[in-house]
């Protein structure tokens, strides 16, 4: 299946300082840069390095990055407002752009007004509107005050109504810059929703968001970028555990060095990202080696939620029935934990610990030691898997009775 988008092999260089603020400037700093070979400075700098990725239709790319990656550089070469310095941006068919929703609102028009004015903007024709307008007003929420001068919405009800505008456009590519953060929980997951459908429908989709959670229910591949360059380009699983994990080792100034290995339910050593089902068994073996002698400590176990930033479980080894441990320096300290996963789905980090607890303070702690990836299809979001089933009931006088309950 030939590919909606191709990014191939594209760099982008921008010049820190460049400004021309005539004619009588500009002019010569353009007929210059044609006589002139051009040579890299100090000046130079490229937001871009040798980017390269296809997204085919029904395929949904995330781009990830801390500020200045480069991932708003993408989408911007992507919608053609900026070229490429090197390589080449390619997309085929209608595109659709989530990028600043509500940037085209003019405050003085009513929502109403606006609905056509950013429609018409998009490229989407009258009669297209005309026929999805009441669809739009609904998705948005803002049905009350849609003849209410766009000047008089509070930022999150122009968010909505802007991604509402684009949402139900009938693209061939989508590009998506960072919409999840607009509205409440419950319009985000309605946006999780209609961009999942877009998806399902055969709709190319890029996505460029710090929401590591939606970025891991909505994509297929992840592309992780560090200063312009990329970094790992693969399965959300994994890349999103390298942008999040931390390291598998001790810092040379503290006082113990930890390491640890993730067993699968089969028994074998787990890879950096493991599969697994919401209740399976881990094992966790750590080894502790000490650097200074110790009378009391203890080895705690911290599991984290990477794509929610969340602290989901903690538990040391004292509570689980392994005596506080006294070890001299150079000594070597081996313990395993099991660890029950009755989880959502989303990627997870083992955190390792050795704490002083009569000092409280940490003689070592290692972030993202281990990863592991839940996989079910029953939770749309959250952390604790209840295992929740249901059937329907039917039967003489049961709606009735249920009804009738309801009622009073």
């Amino acid at each position: 299946m030939a590919p909606r988008v191709i990014f191939d092999s594209v760099w982008k260089r921008f010049r820190r300082g460049e400004r021309h603020d005539s004619l009588r400037d500009l002019i010569p700093a353009m007929i210059g840069r044609y006589l002139k070979p051009r040579r890299e400075d100090d000046r130079d700098f490229w937001a871009l390095r040798d980017v390269s990725f296809e997204v085919e239709p029904g395929r949904a790319l995330g781009i990830v990055g801390h500020n200045g990656a480069g991932k708003s550089t993408i989408l911007k070469l992507l919608t053609r407002i900026m070229r490429p310095t090197r390589g080449r941006s390619v997309l085929q068919g209608r595109v659709g752009a989530l990028i600043e929703v509500a940037a085209g609102f003019h405050p003085d028009l009513t929502g109403r007004e606006n609905v056509f004015l950013q429609g018409a903007i998009m490229g989407m024709r009258r009669a297209e509107i005309l026929r999805r307008f009441d669809e739009i007003v609904s998705f948005a929420g803002v049905e009350q005050f849609i003849d209410t001068p766009a000047k008089r919405y509070s930022s999150g009800m122009q968010a909505r109504l802007g991604f509402s505008i684009a949402a139900h456009l009938d693209p061939d590519v989508l590009l998506v810059d960072e919409v999840l953060a607009v509205g409440d929980m419950a319009f985000q997951e309605r946006c999780r929703t209609r961009m999942a459908g877009f998806r399902d429908r055969g709709i190319a989709l890029v996505f460029v968001s710090h929401n590591l959670h939606a970025i891991g229910q909505l994509c297929d591949q992840v592309l992780l970028l560090d200063h312009g360059v990329p970094v790992r380009l693969g399965a959300p699983g994994a890349v999103l555990a390298e942008y999040c994990g931390g390291t598998s080792h001790t810092a040379e100034e503290e006082d113990v060095v930890i390491e640890a290995s993730l067993k699968a339910p089969r028994g074998a050593n787990a890879r950096a990202i493991d599969e697994i089902h919401p209740g399976d068994t881990l094992e966790l073996e750590v080894s502790v080696e000490f650097r200074v002698d110790v009378k009391r400590v203890t080895v705690g176990v911290v599991v984290w939620d990477l794509t929610r930033q969340l602290y989901v479980y903690g538990a040391s080894s004292d509570s689980v029935g392994i005596p506080a441990i006294r070890a001299a320096r150079g000594d070597c300290r081996s313990f395993v934990f099991t660890l029950e996963t009755h989880l959502t789905r989303g990627l997870y980090a083992i955190e390792v610990n050795v704490a002083d607890p009569d000092r409280d303070r940490f003689l070592g702690l290692v972030r993202g030691i281990r990863h592991f990836e839940v996989v079910e299809r029953v939770s749309y979001d959250g952390i604790a898997n209840l295992y929740l089933t249901g059937r329907e009931i039917a039967g003489p006088g049961v709606r009735e009775k249920l009804c009738a309950g309801a009622q009073k």
